[in-house]
């Protein structure tokens, strides 16, 4: 099992988590084998159990983690075409951007960048001329002002 989540941190003045030690490795844990028992975890950890349940709960409170997903093999669904897209952004309309790529169900997921592009978006689609479409879509988002795309052929 994946765990998702995103760096947000233990509530400090600003009222947002900040991550000590023991959260990075509770995740770091959970990351390596999401259905992990919390007493498992604990053992590791050589915390209590009732530790490692307040963290978990805590981290899932606040949105640091996202949820648990399962982790397929790079060989489970060859049939699909599987592409890297990166994008250049005209600078203010960048959340609009994003917005309209969260939006499109063969965007798997999204990341902002820095460098040349501003956006990679991971794309899945079933067939070519799916891959045509859903690039042609992409490209024609207002504030898109370039891209380049790469099939991913095998993950190593």
């Amino acid at each position: 099992m994946l765990l998702l989540y995103k760096l947000q941190g233990n509530v400090a003045d600003s009222g947002r988590h900040v991550f000590d030690d023991l959260d990075r490795e509770l995740i770091a844990l959970l990351r390596q084998d999401g259905r992990a028992p919390v007493s498992k975890l604990a053992e590791i950890m050589a915390v209590s159990r009732g530790t490692v349940q307040t963290r978990l709960d805590r981290l899932m409170a606040s949105g640091a983690i996202l949820g648990f997903t399962a982790r397929v093999g790079a060989d489970y669904d060859t049939s699909r075409i599987r592409a890297i897209m990166m994008i250049e952004v005209q600078g203010r309309n960048t959340s609009q951007v994003i917005r309209r790529l969260r939006g499109l169900t063969e965007v798997q997921l999204l990341h902002t960048t820095s460098g040349k592009w501003d956006l990679i978006a991971e794309i899945l689609v079933e067939d070519l001329a799916q891959f045509d479409r859903v690039l042609r879509e992409i490209r024609l988002v207002d504030g898109v002002l370039n891209s380049e795309t790469s099939i991913l052929l095998s993950s190593i």
